[in-house]
């Protein structure tokens, strides 16, 4: 990836997307062991991709971000957890309001928590609709197609505001 990031030019790109999968994070057995190993390596992976985008100088020019289409429950099922609602993304690049949390953490997660629908299922208090309408004004979407990309996002976000919809960036 970080090469072809480099050949930008040569290739005559404005912008470019790469998509790493990394699976394994279905962690419904084993959790504690294989949740720690996979964040080595995801933080590893992260560290080197991030190391040769500074060392091309282009670290304030790209964006990495993670994505996920679930997120695991807070409580175990004896070996592991289950499916659940919201999870953890991580975003860094050149130009964000960084070293920040977006959303609010629970400051109770017990089980009587009105966050909790059950099980540890906690409902989220960010949509992944307002993430990826940052993302995608970031990647030059109109706001106006906001709504046609993301369906549900005017449940969360007034996609008519000019405000962006977190604030990743300055």
């Amino acid at each position: 990836m970080a090469r072809s990031i480099a050949a930008q030019g040569s290739l005559n790109q404005q912008r470019q997307t790469f998509m790493v999968n990394n699976g394994g994070w279905d962690t419904h057995d084993n959790h504690i062991e294989d949740h720690a190993e996979l964040l080595l390596e995801m933080s590893g992976a992260i560290g080197a991709f991030w190391n040769a985008m500074t060392e091309l100088g282009l670290q304030d020019q790209v964006t990495l971000f993670t994505a996920s289409d679930f997120g695991r429950t807070l409580t175990s099922n004896g070996d592991g957890t289950d499916h659940g609602w919201g999870g953890n993304h991580l975003v860094l690049g050149g130009g964000l309001n960084g070293g920040r949390i977006y959303g609010d953490y629970p400051e109770d997660l017990s089980i009587d928590n009105d966050l909790d629908t059950g099980r540890g299922r906690f409902v989220p208090t960010l949509s992944v609709d307002e993430y990826f309408a940052e993302l995608a004004l970031w990647f030059g979407a109109q706001r106006s197609d906001l709504p046609l990309m993301l369906p549900n996002l005017d449940r969360f976000y007034d996609s008519s505001s000019s405000n962006p919809p977190i604030g990743l960036w300055s």
